[in-house]
């Protein structure tokens, strides 16, 4: 792969940007302190601003690292960071990267997070040169699920009791696209 770190992409309703610290306060209203955002998650609630200021800090942290791939997605109409997306793990031996992502309840059900992951899809096989994309989520949160497959992955399989999150330990669902496909899909269009 072609590391390329965490460069600032745009699509029609989206600028994919590195976080500032400036972002806490979005972040924590918008999203990081919404139990129903945070529920299908693997972090904690944050309970102020400032335990969003120190998650930000540490990617900040990590940006000069060009494997670190942690965007804020700002939307344009408003310029507020409405979610993040981001790399949650990569392996260089297959080439490949797992996405995650959460966004402010105000933006969900607009097909935006679609748009930025559709987005990093085109980002990761264009430029960074991965060989497979894949992301996860817990079944009870279909949604997410949906996301996915705009995006152009595809439904792989469920693993059981496998992960765990705010829930508890949960199912996880696991989305894939490979190069080959994403090349096929293309073709087609």
């Amino acid at each position: 792969m072609n590391h390329l770190g965490t460069v600032v992409l745009e699509t029609e309703r989206l600028i994919l940007r590195p976080f500032r610290l400036t972002d806490a306060e979005d972040m924590y209203r918008n999203w990081a302190s919404d139990v129903q955002v945070t529920k299908f998650l693997g972090w904690p609630i944050h309970e102020s601003p400032e335990a969003s200021k120190t998650v930000i800090q540490g990617w900040i942290d990590r940006y000069e690292d060009p494997r670190s791939y942690d965007w804020c997605i700002e939307y344009k109409e408003n310029h507020q960071a409405i979610g993040s997306i981001g790399v949650v793990f990569w392996s260089e031996k297959i080439d490949s990267v797992e996405i995650g992502y959460c966004m402010s309840q105000e933006y969900w059900f607009k097909g935006i997070m679609a748009e930025a992951l559709k987005e990093l899809v085109r980002f990761f096989f264009e430029g960074v040169g991965c060989n497979r994309i894949e992301a996860r989520h817990d079944p009870k949160n279909p949604n997410s699920g949906k996301v996915m497959k705009k995006a152009g992955l595809r439904y792989e399989g469920t693993l059981i009791e496998a992960g765990k999150n705010n829930l508890g330990i949960c199912d996880l669902t696991i989305y894939g696209i490979t190069r080959k496909m994403y090349e096929e899909s293309r073709i087609t269009r």
